[in-house]
């Protein structure tokens, strides 16, 4: 991945998308090959890799919003006191969610909920923010709110996401570039440059849909004799 873009992972379900995410986090180790962050293995899970799950339930219950992220940056960053309150006060205003500071998760709406999930994992200013399906499992209306708020939090953070989605759309709208990959054993089908794609009523926008969709459907049998996997470079 390139240093401040977002590279979305799209392809059929159970491919590795979210096994592939797994192991850039260091939740898993590659069974062949290396995973390099800023040139360095990524052998296990640390701060500068910070992930939002699509689940819902990724806070801890008895913590209100607030406390959330101050956990997190004490046990992550080490960092106490005054100076995790200021950093949490601060991810809290730009994902827009300072009134539910105080709340506990169980008062949050879903959209609330993955907001404050993105503020934390914000706070610890990684240098990936890894995101599996974060939108999937909300209404289509916040669903469409959140990708636009994530877009601005991008320009104004300037922090590499790699997200992995199901919708084109999205993977449109959020990407610079998108790597389809094929149904299991998943191989990489391309890595297409979406970042001219970014209003739904150009003409761009909809050429890359259809090329996009195209490529998803892709019958295996015609990879025969193609070259070897494009690199994640």
């Amino acid at each position: 991945m390139r240093q401040g873009e977002t590279f979305v992972i799209i392809g059929p379900s159970g491919c590795g998308k979210t096994t592939l995410l797994k192991a850039i986090a260091g939740f898993l180790r590659p069974a062949r090959g290396r995973l390099l962050v800023e040139g360095s293995p990524a052998r296990e899970p640390g701060p500068d890799r910070a992930v939002v799950f699509q689940d819902f339930d990724q806070l801890f219950a008895w913590r209100t919003v607030r406390d959330n992220i101050v956990y997190a940056l004490r046990v992550a960053c080490r960092v106490h006191g005054a100076a995790a309150g200021k950093r949490a006060d601060d991810v809290l205003a730009l994902v827009d969610i300072t009134r539910a500071a105080d709340r506990y998760p169980h008062e949050l709406s879903g959209g609330m909920k993955q907001r404050a999930a993105i503020a934390r994992a914000l706070a610890l200013e990684p240098t990936m923010l890894l995101m599996d399906e974060p939108f999937g499992a909300l209404d289509a209306i916040t669903r469409n709110q959140l990708q636009i708020e994530l877009a601005n939090i991008h320009r104004r953070t300037g922090v590499t996401i790699v997200l992995v989605t199901h919708s084109i759309q999205e993977a449109l709208y959020l990407g610079d570039r998108v790597m389809v990959m094929t149904a299991h054993p998943a191989r990489i089908r391309e890595i297409v440059d979406t970042s001219a794609a970014r209003d739904v009523e150009t003409a761009e926008f909809a050429a890359l849909t259809g090329r996009l969709r195209e490529l998803l459907v892709h019958r295996e049998e015609d990879d025969a004799g193609e070259p070897p996997d494009a690199a994640l470079a």
